[in-house]
């Protein structure tokens, strides 16, 4: 059986028209993404570094949910706790570090202008400890801090700052001897200047927004 972990070189993607980071730098991290749980009765993904340590888990049972997204570290330590907005218009989700529900950390927003076909998501501050100044007052419009492009469900995209930087990208991949993994395995580059449990966050809602029917139940 083909190895999820390894660290292959990705297919190419530009033809979904997302101009992606330009090479990965010796800081970047690069991680394998799998969209499987390693506990029986659940779905999650399972989350590889480049030696094939594990990294980042999320096991949601298929029955007796709570309603949320854990993401958890290797040892099962919650790092983000992913909710959707009730009772707002359009695809909303809010993240809390740890599994605090209080003070989300930032909230990420369904991309749904036609014009402008290459956007997928938008990410705000939550008005948290890690939100940005300008949105913790909820008269004023909420600051965009990241905005995500590309084609999820070809596992192409780009996540980019308020300044155009590109952050993060997901990538398709290959094995090592050429074998094909399928959209279930999927590579997650991530630049110094963002965490890589956002980044991680991120690939959880873009699956929740435009993955397959198997969403989790929340």
């Amino acid at each position: 059986m083909t190895k999820v972990y390894p660290n292959a070189t990705a297919a190419i993607c530009g033809s979904e028209g997302v101009n992606l980071c330009i090479g990965v730098g010796r800081d970047a991290a690069v991680l394998t993404v799998w969209k499987k749980s390693l506990l029986f009765n659940c779905n999650g993904f399972t989350v590889f570094d480049g030696k094939g340590n594990l990294v980042f888990r999320v096991d949601n049972y298929v029955a007796g949910h709570k309603g949320e997204i854990v993401l958890m570290d290797a040892s099962g330590k919650p790092l983000h706790t992913i909710r959707r907005k009730r009772l707002s218009l359009g695809d909303n989700w809010m993240v809390y570090d740890g599994e605090t529900a209080e003070n989300p950390r930032f909230q990420v927003r369904k991309h749904a202008n036609l014009l402008n076909s290459k956007s997928l998501a938008r990410v705000s501050g939550g008005g948290g400890a890690g939100g940005s100044s300008s949105s913790s007052s909820s008269s004023s419009p909420r600051k965009a801090i990241y905005e995500i492009e590309g084609s999820y469900s070809q596992r192409c995209c780009a996540v980019y700052d308020e300044t155009r930087r590109c952050v993060a990208e997901i990538k398709r991949k290959e094995a090592m001897a050429g074998v094909a993994l399928g959209v279930d395995v999927f590579r997650l580059v991530v630049q110094p200047e963002m965490d890589t449990p956002v980044a991680m966050a991120l690939v959880i809602l873009l699956d929740q927004m435009f993955g397959s029917s198997k969403r989790f139940s929340v």
